[in-house]
Formats: C-alpha cells, structure tokens, sequence
C-alpha cells in the first residue's frame, strides 16, 4: 500500500509540476526598454536676486507636468537623453506691487502688513532636455536615478494681482516687462515614485523693470520641492 501510495503522490506531484511550467511565462530583459514617462512636479519658489526690502510670505506654489521621451544611448539602456514638452505654473507671494501708470507700469515694495495679498501668477509652456543615469531594466521599475537637464520656458499668460484688504484690486495682465522666454538647469534624484527635485532659473523673470528707486529687478526663480514619475 505504502509502495502504491508514494508512486501516485509522485505522479500527482510531476503533473503540478509540468502545469507550472507550462503556465508560467519567465521575465526577460527587452532590448527595446525604454523610460517614456509623464512627470509632474510640487515645489516651493524662493526667489533670488531680492531688491531691498523684498520678503515673500506663505507658500509660493510650482506646479509642472508634462511628458518626456527616453532615449536610451548604450547597451544596457541605463543611460540615456530625454526630451519632453510639459506645462508649468507659479504662484509667488510677495510684498512687489505692480501698478499701471501713464508712462508704463510702476514696481515698488511695500511692508508686509501694509496690504491683504498680492500675488505674481505665471504660466509657461516648457521643453526639458536631460541626461539620464538609472539602474533599472524592462524587468523591475524600482531602482535608483539621476537626471540632470536643462529646460526652456516660454511664458504664455502672467499676471500680478494687488489687494489692499480695503476692498480695492489691482490686477496687471501681459506685463511688456516680462521675459517671454526664459531658461535653467534642474537635477532630479530618488528611488523609484520618491524624487527629490531642484531648478535654478538662468533668466531673470523681468527683462526691463525698474524700481521707483530706479534699481533693475532681478528676480530669479529656485524651486526645490518633488518630482514623480508615471510610466
């Protein structure tokens, strides 16, 4: 009896065997693997090159998100170029006041407290150029990175907003003094969902504005916030 059992046991157990094996279908690495990937950015905007005086206050909100085609460049397609096209938005929250005056619009500070919210809101189309270092395959999308680039923005709506808390609003749209298109370097690094992310704008925002005092603004964007990537 025993010999009867542990032959059928054994039949029984090549039978489940076989079944797996045919079932189951083993990971292997594709040699067209590539990283194509929609991105989306939160950042906190501080800003540089500040006037005398200049403070910001809450949260300055960016916001991006985007595409970006991977281009693997060795054999392995760890590394690699990756161009993209994307959207970005700002939302700085600061003391410079923006008014229309007869000869042009008019840039000074004013002391935090002395009004309810003023704002700068601006829109951009933008294109990313990057280098890619990761070590990942086709198999696993886990794995560490690093993307270093380079990006080109073009603004496409802006808009400074003054509330004095006594129920007057200034609001200056199409600013002539704006950059139109501006330019800087980012790098992003993390484990896979988690990256941390950092751009330092080249361009200064305004391109001929002048404080009351006469000095040139040179406001630069720095944002340093996280960046996700979805396959």
């Amino acid at each position: 009896m025993n010999i009867v059992f542990l032959t059928s046991f054994a039949q029984v157990n090549e039978r489940l065997k076989d079944s797996v094996e045919i079932d189951s279908v083993p990971a292997f690495a594709d040699p067209k693997y590539r990283e194509d990937q929609f991105y989306t950015t939160i950042t906190y905007n501080i800003m540089q090159g500040k006037p005398a005086g200049y403070s910001q206050y809450s949260f300055s909100t960016g916001l991006s998100a985007g595409f970006l085609r991977d281009m693997p460049i060795n054999k392995r397609r760890n590394h690699s170029i990756a161009l993209g096209l994307g959207y970005s938005y700002s939302n700085i929250k600061h003391n410079l006041i923006v008014e229309k005056g007869s000869a042009g619009n008019i840039y000074h500070v004013d002391a935090e407290g002395s009004f309810d919210k003023n704002k700068l809101v601006l829109h951009y189309l933008e294109v990313p150029l990057e280098l890619r270092w990761r070590n990942s395959d086709s198999i696993s999308h886990q794995f560490w990175r690093i993307y270093a680039g380079f990006k080109l923005s073009y603004m496409i709506y802006d808009k400074a907003q003054y509330e004095s808390g006594e129920g007057g609003t200034i609001k200056v749209r199409k600013d002539d003094n704006m950059n139109r298109i501006i330019y800087g370097a980012y790098i992003s690094a993390g484990w896979n969902t988690w990256n941390f992310y950092a751009y330092y704008g080249l361009t200064p925002i305004y391109k001929d504005a002048r404080l009351e005092s006469g000095d040139k603004l040179k406001l630069q964007s720095f944002n340093l916030g996280l960046i996700f990537y979805i396959l």
